[in-house]
């Protein structure tokens, strides 16, 4: 089979000024992927240096550039699907870990459990050879900067554009046919300590399965664990490709069934909750889609020619 891969960074506001460094990460992010991928290498594997890549880069909302709680700390969530077995492997609120998808496929490999949290998961981590970090090495001179603002103006959105709204994920099949979803996060800016989003569960942030295909989702995470968007995406896929978007349905109906599937999810996000959002996918061929109703949304995927297509 002819091996895919699609990655994020956020659907969100995204000024002018940050759409260059948010082309180049997700550029970045698809080299990586796709280094593995191309000399045959695992979907597991590309999806997990694929993230690592965007969660190093500070203008993603995850890992390094994660926003900070209330209480001005980094609290990072990931997961990783695996589509044969339906199993993922999930941790969130991270406060120590450099890199939280490697946290995410170390229990998606290693642990009796599906997710972990908080020193559990981190005392995981450090049991199975995951180096943990300061706190404030996650910490970006930006978000503290934000963070400081919100503390003495409580959160006012000119402080971030819209950034709390922002994610990354990743989906890649590889020459076995394999297909793994990724979706890692730092949450949004000063929420409460020990909130979780969509981002780590399981059909809300992140679904898989080889028999339809595989997503990640991004956006206001309240909001996709309404619709558990995720699963919903991939249900769209089992189905004939029809349009529940009556003002769109002439344009719609010529698109495929993963560019419906992408545009029906997010149309019932907007529908169902009045919310924001974005997601991308691979069908179970390996065509790739992605939607939002968001201003911008960075992502990029591998075309069929092997050039890479990035966008915000």
């Amino acid at each position: 089979m002819k091996p895919a891969l699609i990655v994020h960074g956020g659907a969100w506001d995204i000024p002018d000024e940050a759409v260059e460094a948010c082309n180049a990460g997700c550029h970045r992010a698809l080299t990586a992927g796709w280094s593995h991928l191309a000399r045959g290498g695992s979907a597991l594997d590309a999806v997990e240096v694929a993230i690592m890549v965007l969660e190093d880069d500070p203008v993603f909302d995850a890992g390094y550039g994660s926003h900070l709680t209330l209480d001005g700390r980094v609290e990072c969530d990931a997961i990783i699907m695996n589509g044969a077995t339906l199993r993922s492997g999930a941790a969130a609120t991270l406060q120590r870990v450099k890199n939280p998808i490697q946290l995410a496929r170390k229990i998606l490999e290693s642990c009796p459990h599906m997710m972990l949290v908080a020193e559990g998961a981190e005392r995981f981590a450090k049991e199975n050879g995951i180096k943990l970090c300061k706190p404030e090495e996650l910490v970006s001179e930006a978000e503290q900067e934000a963070w400081m603002k919100c503390k003495v103006d409580k959160h006012a959105a000119e402080h971030h554009r819209g950034h709390e709204q922002g994610t990354v994920g990743a989906v890649a099949i590889d020459r076995n046919g394999h297909l793994f979803a990724a979706t890692s996060t730092g949450g949004t800016c000063c929420k409460l300590p020990g909130r979780v989003g969509d981002s780590p569960l399981i059909g809300c942030g992140c679904y898989a399965d080889y028999e339809a295909g595989g997503v990640s989702c991004t956006g206001y995470g309240e909001a996709i664990m309404k619709i558990v968007m995720a699963k919903t995406a991939v249900d769209l896929l089992r189905r004939p490709a029809t349009c529940v978007d009556p003002s769109q349905a002439a344009d719609n109906c010529n698109l495929s069934t993963a560019d419906l599937a992408a545009r029906e999810a997010i149309h019932l996000l907007g529908k169902r909750t009045h919310a924001t959002g974005g997601l991308i996918l691979l069908d179970r061929l390996g065509n790739p889609a992605f939607a939002f109703n968001t201003p911008r949304m960075a992502y990029g995927y591998v075309a069929p020619d092997g050039s890479f297509i990035t966008s915000v």
